[in-house]
């Protein structure tokens, strides 16, 4: 009962965004049913379309599953952006370093480096809130800054490409990366590559860690009672500080697969973190809660969010409504899924209470017969 509850509720909070964003459809002259159709059609109606939402899914499913581990252990991850990036970054460096080096060899090694990128940068929040306690809220966002402004320097700087500098555009990007690092593509004419499988792959790990090991039962006794794992021998700043370097790691990977299966195949930015990530970092976290931060759900989650991304652009022309709608809608998702969270524990707690009522009252029964 209680995984249907935690599978229906984010569910209902998707649906009740959608008669919503109907409505506002309606007060534009639009018909909310053919530009919903529209949208779906275009994002799963077609072969072509599932790939380009395959595509846009895989830094939202790496992120979600990354805040699976993080909210198990009870922390929360909200430097997913920062995480990307840094990620990105070293995966870059790694084939600028090693350009020659074969496809075999250079793109586990740029996908290594993403996953270490990222696992250093998450690290640093969790040692601060393991042995300071300081909010990992607080520091994750701030880290975020940092590597953006990190990222900006050295794109406008010793990774920029040659290029601009000869041209004197100076666009923030580095040169064409070595052809050794591209992520082969999986069907030929489309853009589906090879993060698709590495993403589902890494859900299906982080699903074993948390279930299948050792270490991920006292990542899970830890967030469920920090002074019950610590008599027990757990180390609870120890685990703090894994489940988010296991996080970062997988927004890392995620940065290095924007990197290497873009069709660019080097690393650019506006100098905002969303130029990069595309937001994935931040919206990941809802793909996580409405899979019930459990990793394996989080597959059809990032699929059905990747596939509203993709479909976005197909409902705006349909429907001839402007794009801020668009943005509307996709922020009223988000609000109603991390809003449900709310009301998915009040249940939660409301049916322990009824059944910690029925075993009283049925003891009281037990005692009163006798």
């Amino acid at each position: 009962m209680k995984s249907v509850i935690r599978l229906l509720i984010p569910l209902c909070a998707v649906l009740l965004a959608l008669l919503i964003g109907a409505g506002m459809l309606l007060s534009l002259g639009a018909d909310p049913l053919s530009g919903y159709l529209t949208m779906f059609s275009a994002a799963f109606g077609s072969v072509e379309g599932f790939s380009e939402t395959a595509v846009k899914s895989i830094p939202l499913l790496l992120v979600g599953v990354g805040i699976c581990i993080a909210f198990r252990a009870n922390v929360i991850n909200i430097g997913g952006e920062g995480q990307m990036v840094m990620g990105a970054l070293l995966a870059t460096s790694v084939a600028l370093t090693f350009p020659d080096v074969p496809s075999s060899l250079l793109i586990p090694m740029v996908l290594l480096a993403g996953a270490v990128g990222g696992a250093f940068w998450g690290a640093i929040a969790g040692a601060l809130k393991a042995w300071f306690n300081v909010s990992e809220i607080l520091s994750t966002i701030m880290l975020n800054i940092v590597a953006v402004q990190f990222m900006n320097f050295l794109l406008r700087g010793v990774m920029i490409d040659p290029a601009e500098v000869a041209r004197g555009t100076g666009i923030p990007q580095t040169m064409r990366l070595s052809p050794h690092a591209d992520l082969p593509i999986l069907i030929e004419g489309m853009r589906m590559h090879l993060g698709v499988v590495v993403a589902l792959l890494v859900a299906v790990g982080a699903y074993f860690l948390l279930w299948r090991t050792s270490m991920g039962f006292r990542l899970r006794a830890v967030g469920f009672n920090p002074d019950a794992s610590r008599y027990a021998g757990i180390s609870v700043p120890k685990n703090v500080t894994a489940a988010l370097a296991f996080s970062g790691a997988m927004a890392g990977i995620a940065g290095a697969i924007l990197v290497f299966g873009s069709e660019s195949h080097r690393m650019v930015t506006d100098g905002s973190s969303t130029g990069f990530t595309g937001s994935a970092g931040f919206n990941g976290i809802v793909v996580a809660l409405l899979a019930g931060l459990h990793p394996l759900w989080s597959i059809p989650s990032a699929l059905l969010f990747g596939g509203m991304l993709v479909g976005a652009n197909a409902l705006q022309r349909a429907a001839q409504v402007p794009s801020a709608l668009i943005i509307a809608l996709n922020g009223l998702i988000v609000v109603f899924v991390v809003s449900s969270e709310f009301f998915k524990k009040r249940l939660l707690a409301s049916g322990r209470v009824d059944a910690e009522a029925r075993e009283e009252n049925t003891l009281q029964k037990e005692k009163a017969d006798a």
